[in-house]
């Protein structure tokens, strides 16, 4: 019983451990990509705060929220990803990208 126990924690902790690494090892969307491009000129025009340093090393707040915005949305995705980020549909992504790139409102 006692081993069980043990077992399921040590899962937990390398399943937790494991996700909170990943988010960190984000692909940077491609020098130049005109999604990324967009998402970081429109989120300066609406929110305040990003080029703030964010926890990700070498980006900023924004960079941070839309490269893992980028990596988020479905590859077929065309939008505009702010935008997606204020629909029902993408605030689930949008909770992960702030506190991924620890910006919020």
């Amino acid at each position: 019983m006692k081993f069980s126990s043990a077992l399921t924690t040590l899962a937990f902790i390398f399943a937790a451990s494991g996700s909170a690494h990943a988010a960190e090892d984000y692909n940077r969307p491609p020098a130049g990509d005109a999604q990324y491009k967009q998402c970081l000129t429109y989120s300066a025009t609406v929110y305040e705060g990003g080029n703030e340093a964010s926890p990700i090393k070498g980006q900023t707040k924004a960079q941070a929220w839309c490269t893992c915005m980028w990596n988020e949305t479905p590859e077929d995705f065309k939008g505009n990803l702010v935008k997606f980020a204020e629909t029902r549909k993408g605030k689930e992504t949008n909770k992960l990208c702030e506190k991924h790139s620890n910006w919020s409102e």
